[in-house]
């Protein structure tokens, strides 16, 4: 009997596993990584572009109107007449205020 008889691995065992982990990393940047940067990238860009006047609702699920923008990233927040209360800008959500706007329009 020879030592090789038995059906040893191939010279590719070590480079499949290689080939196999390094396609799991390139799937979760495919279907994890990159599409939350892509949407922290836009909730950036929501937040940045806000302007008095605007409809908004908070993280925590506080909806009012934009009444004044400081210079310390925070928001002075309408919430009913002659009410206000000072947010982080970081705490509006994009995802919350485009839907309360969509169903708005639909009315």
């Amino acid at each position: 009997m020879t030592p090789q008889a038995g059906g040893g691995q191939g010279g590719f065992g070590g480079m499949g596993s290689l080939l196999f982990f390094g396609g799991m990393i390139l799937v979760m940047w495919l279907f994890m990584i990159r599409p939350q940067t892509k949407k922290a990238k836009l909730q950036k860009q929501f937040i940045d572009n806000l302007k008095e006047g605007d409809k908004v609702v908070t993280i925590a699920g506080i909806h009012g109107k934009v009444k004044k923008i400081n210079d310390n990233n925070t928001l002075q927040l309408e919430v009913s007449a002659g009410t206000y209360i000072t947010i982080e800008r970081s705490a509006v959500s994009m995802e919350y205020t485009s839907a309360v706007n969509k169903a708005a329009e639909t009315k």
